[in-house]
């Protein structure tokens, strides 16, 4: 049987690093002034998903009635914000 070394062999690897490069690759700015305007979310009432340390008693407070714990955290953040 005959091989056929028209094909390359593909590396996963480097196929992974373009595929990255690709995606994270800055675009230059159309103009100062669009960068300035602040972006709307896309969905209003959207949360996204994170991480926050906060001390045990300040988790143990808002825990302690109950589910909705992360909705009432989330409305003393706003608060202190002026949100």
């Amino acid at each position: 049987m005959a091989i056929d070394r028209t094909r390359r062999p593909s590396d996963p690897r480097q196929a992974a690093e373009a595929a990255f490069r690709a995606v994270t690759r800055k675009t230059p700015e159309a103009a100062p002034a669009a960068a300035a305007a602040p972006k709307a979310a896309l969905v209003p009432g959207v949360r996204e998903t994170i991480s926050l340390r906060l001390d045990k008693a300040v988790l143990e407070h808002f825990q302690q009635d109950g589910p909705g714990w992360q909705d009432r955290i989330n409305a003393a953040l706003k608060a202190a914000a002026g949100l």
